[in-house]
């Protein structure tokens, strides 16, 4: 019966927490589980960015825009027929249209100081009255001066009433007593008559057309005559 007695008692004091008389708890105290340390004997590197390695260094070449060929651009021939145009109607904002932003040399004798317009200037051609001076006349020696719309347009106008021949950077001619030839080194048309048989051809007549691009339009820079002198 003791030992019943003792083992209920036991049993209780487990149960119940409690102590014994005479004997304190100790305070429970919670033990931390240890940490895991993982050890490795690699030290870790960083992945670098891939880069791709081109096979070959591509290298840009500027390549300029062509320019179109005076001789088979059909703006020219265009261009050229405007000027007719506007040499037999007189019309002045037709010609200014035609004329270089750089401006358009005249010369009335082919060794004659030019007389420069601009584009806005060549709107006037056809009314302004300034007496320009073109130069002294190859067989009197005399200065020949008067308005463009009296000296050049009427000399224009008469081979554009003519059966005349276009021909690229080429100044054909009858003949002449003097050398011809382009003192500039761009592109030209000339503007040519062959003038008459009975006249034994000493009437040709030859207008030469200086011809530029500016940002891909073709515009007149120069105007040059040429015929027989004596």
């Amino acid at each position: 019966m003791k030992r019943i007695l003792c083992t209920i008692l036991l049993g209780t004091i487990l149960l119940t927490g409690c102590s014994l008389p005479g004997f304190s708890s100790p305070t429970p105290t919670l033990v931390a589980a240890p940490a895991l340390v993982f050890i490795t004997t690699e030290t870790a590197s960083p992945v670098p960015a891939f880069t791709a390695t081109p096979i070959f260094t591509p290298t840009a070449t500027s390549i300029p825009p062509v320019a179109p060929t005076i001789c088979t651009d059909p703006q020219v021939t265009a261009l050229i027929d405007s000027l007719k145009s506007s040499m037999l109607t007189a019309n002045g904002a037709l010609l200014s249209s035609l004329v270089s932003p750089n401006g358009m040399e005249v010369r009335y004798f082919h060794n004659s100081a030019p007389v420069t317009y601009t584009s806005y200037q060549a709107q006037f051609l056809f009314e302004t009255t300034y007496q320009a001076n073109w130069g002294p006349h190859p067989a009197s020696g005399q200065e020949k001066k008067g308005a463009f719309h009296d000296v050049i347009v009427p000399d224009l106008a008469r081979i554009f009433n003519t059966p005349y021949t276009l021909h690229c950077n080429e100044i054909r001619h009858g003949g002449a007593s003097y050398n011809i030839s382009w003192p500039y080194a761009k592109d030209f048309y000339s503007i040519y008559y062959a003038g008459t048989e009975q006249n034994g051809y000493l009437d040709w007549h030859t207008w030469v057309v200086g011809v530029e691009y500016v940002n891909g339009r073709a515009y007149i820079y120069a105007l040059i005559q040429f015929f027989w002198e004596p």
